[in-house]
């Protein structure tokens, strides 16, 4: 039987929110049994949750943690227990990738023709179906255990012209942590908002995505709004660290009330359920339309379902979204997409010096020098607090070049977030820098996010 949730309608309102609350439970039970009794898996990953000391000399061995580094640093977290760490502690460069948080929101442009495809389709369903595989796919890159460099406030990251997708973020808020990411090409706008929420446990640490994130696909003017499920990172400090992201991701449209509600299984013990996604697509009257099942780190599949969720008589399991290949070995668990939103090539002309690969830290690191990488990590988060108190005395307060706050406040599953939006001023700026004749090498453009020119020297 089709899972049955009360619908409302809309993206962000408390009463769809409290719809998604009062069934989530009940939703996330029937989905399980109903979709992956149609479809079954081979093969699970030995997982223990738990850790265990052979965990811990791989994950050594993979450059993480030395023991005396483990036993040193858990006596220092244990304070944190039960907090909010998303800005509160200084972590060593050890565990970081040459990445900041900006580069990573890029990643989602990665699988951007699926939207595309759901622009240019005339199935209602269809176009979800595309979606929301879209918003699925940045997962294998989101399992990375490596973490990212908080970005500087101020800074930014430019991506032009890949696959005919432009994408600028900026760093608008340092306390609380929060980002605003837009990208656009022919077929759509996406827009988004995150403030990282965390909550460490310990061992292990839980990752609220509060954020808001729109996608308007130009044809129809179609707007879908994205509600992912938080993150957890397992066996931060003994064990061999992993990701999951357990719960529910739901996408509506709220054009036409259409959504999909897809459920991400949680992974048991040797691995049982982990990666597995199963769901739905409704309409607006409540009504299942169509299944979906799959991988979030392989593939995800489609099929025509009848009112009850059950496959439709001669329909069949239909692929939508693969993932490409990927790199062997890769020390960071990069994909190629990731390796081209670190390079240069896919920088603009004129890189905006406020750029996250100009950072000399996550440079340093990608050289392979953490000593250096920590060193300028550290002279970054000072000049930054040197700043801060510039502004303090100053009586003036930091204003992001590229987003303008908005007045709204939206409610999310995790808490409330306030708006940022696109203010347009990066398009004015990207076509004057292409007509400018200035061809500086972006390499040896000094990193330079500060509001106050006396702290970049």
């Amino acid at each position: 039987m089709a899972p049955n949730d009360p619908k409302n309608g809309g993206g962000g309102g408390s009463g769809f929110f409290a719809s998604i609350a009062s069934s989530i439970s009940s939703l996330g039970s029937a989905m399980s049994k109903s979709v992956n009794g149609l479809v079954g898996y081979e093969g699970l990953e030995v997982i223990n949750p738990e850790g265990s000391t052979e965990d811990a000399a791989e994950e050594a061995n993979r450059g993480r943690w030395k023991q005396e580094d483990r036993d040193g640093y858990w006596k220092m977290m244990q304070k944190y227990i039960g907090s909010d760490v998303t800005s509160m502690v200084t972590l060593p460069v050890i565990i970081f990738e040459p990445m900041t948080m900006l580069q990573k929101m890029a990643e989602l442009m990665e699988y951007s023709h699926l939207l595309d495809m759901a622009d240019k389709t005339d199935d209602p369903y269809m176009r979800m179906v595309y979606a929301s595989s879209w918003a699925i796919s940045v997962y294998y890159a989101f399992q990375r255990t490596w973490k990212p460099f908080n970005p500087i406030l101020g800074e930014t990251y430019e991506m032009a012209n890949y696959n005919g997708v432009n994408f600028i973020s900026e760093q608008v808020s340092h306390h609380p942590p929060m980002s605003a990411g837009h990208a656009e090409n022919e077929h759509f706008t996406y827009d988004c908002t995150s403030k990282l929420k965390t909550k460490f446990l310990g061992n292990s640490i839980d990752v609220y995505p509060v954020g808001r994130t729109r996608v308007t696909l130009k044809r129809d003017g179609v707007v879908l709004d994205l509600v992912p499920p938080l993150t957890k990172v397992h066996n931060l400090i003994f064990g061999r660290t992993w990701v999951d992201s357990p719960g529910e991701m739901i996408m509506t449209n709220l054009t036409t009330g259409d959504k999909v509600v897809l459920y991400f299984q949680p992974c048991g013990w040797f691995g049982s359920g982990r990666y597995e996604v199963d769901g739905y697509v409704y309409n607006a009257s409540e009504e299942p339309k169509i299944l979906m099942t799959g991988k979030w780190n392989e593939s995800m599949s489609y099929q025509q379902c009848d009112g009850e969720g059950e496959p439709l008589p001669g329909t069949e399991l239909k692929e939508v979204w693969k993932l490409a290949d990927v790199p062997k070995d890769d020390k960071y668990q990069y994909t190629h997409f990731a390796h081209k939103i670190n390079s240069f090539d896919t920088a603009p002309k004129n890189l905006l010096p406020s750029d996250s690969r100009l950072r000399p830290d996550r440079y340093a690191l990608e050289m392979g020098d953490m000593s250096k990488s920590g060193n300028e990590k550290s002279s970054l988060e000072e000049r930054q607090r040197a700043e801060k108190r510039t502004r303090q005395e100053k009586e003036q307060s930091f204003t992001p070049k590229w987003f303008d706050i908005t007045e709204e406040v939206t409610p999310t599953p995790w808490g409330d977030l306030e708006v940022y939006q696109f203010n347009g001023k990066y398009l004015e700026h990207r076509e004057a820098a292409d007509k400018s004749e200035d061809n500086t090498d972006p390499k040896s453009i000094p990193f330079n996010p500060w509001q106050f020119q006396d702290m970049s020297t």
